[in-house]
C-alpha cells in the first residue's frame, strides 16, 4: 500500500468501475437493476449530478474505486465501493474512504450516508472505524437495492 494513490474517474477506467463491482456483488449478493444501471452509465448515473467515482491504484493498475453520489441535501452517499480480492486487507479500502471523507469535507457537505448488507463484516468494521453510526427505523423499502439491512451515515 505504500504507493497508492488516488485518482478521479476517466471514461478508460469505466470498464474496472464495472467489473470490480460486478465481482464482489455476484460473489455475495445478486446484481440488481439499479446496480446495472450505475455500473452501465456512472457517467451519467454519477458524475452528472455532481458525484465523484475515486480509484486507488497501486503503480499503474487500479485496485480499488468507490463512487460518491450527490444527495439532495448537499450530502454524499459512499456507493459501490470495492477493492481486488487479491489487494483485500491492504489499506486501499482504508484509503479509499479517507478519500471519501476529504472530498466531501472539502465540498462542504453536511454528511455521508451509505447502505450496506451487515454480513460485509470487514466493510461495516471499516464504515465504524471511521465513525458511521447506523440509522435506526429504516426498512427494506428505504433502498433501491434487496441486499441492503444497514443504513449508516457520518456527520461531517
Amino acid at each position: 500500500m505504500l504507493g497508492v494513490q488516488i485518482v478521479d474517474y476517466r471514461s478508460d477506467l469505466a470498464g474496472a468501475f464495472k467489473a470490480m463491482n460486478e465481482a464482489w456483488i455476484s460473489r455475495y449478493f445478486v446484481i440488481e437493476p439499479k446496480d446495472r444501471e450505475v455500473l452501465d452509465d456512472p457517467e451519467g448515473k454519477i458524475l452528472a449530478g455532481g458525484g465523484q467515482v475515486l480509484f486507488a491504484f497501486e503503480g499503474d493498475r487500479p485496485v480499488g474505486c468507490v463512487a460518491l453520489v450527490k444527495l439532495p441535501d448537499g450530502g454524499f452517499e459512499v456507493a459501490k465501493m470495492a477493492v481486488i480480492d487479491s489487494e483485500k486487507g491492504k489499506g486501499y479500502g482504508r484509503a479509499l474512504m479517507a478519500a471519501c471523507v476529504e472530498r466531501a469535507r472539502a465540498a462542504g457537505a453536511p454528511r455521508l450516508y451509505l447502505e450496506t448488507n451487515s454480513a460485509l463484516a470487514p466493510a461495516g468494521a471499516l464504515y465504524r472505524s471511521f465513525g458511521f453510526t447506523e440509522l435506526p427505523g429504516k426498512t427494506r423499502t428505504d433502498s433501491d437495492y434487496a441486499r441492503v439491512d444497514t443504513w449508516m451515515e457520518l456527520k461531517l
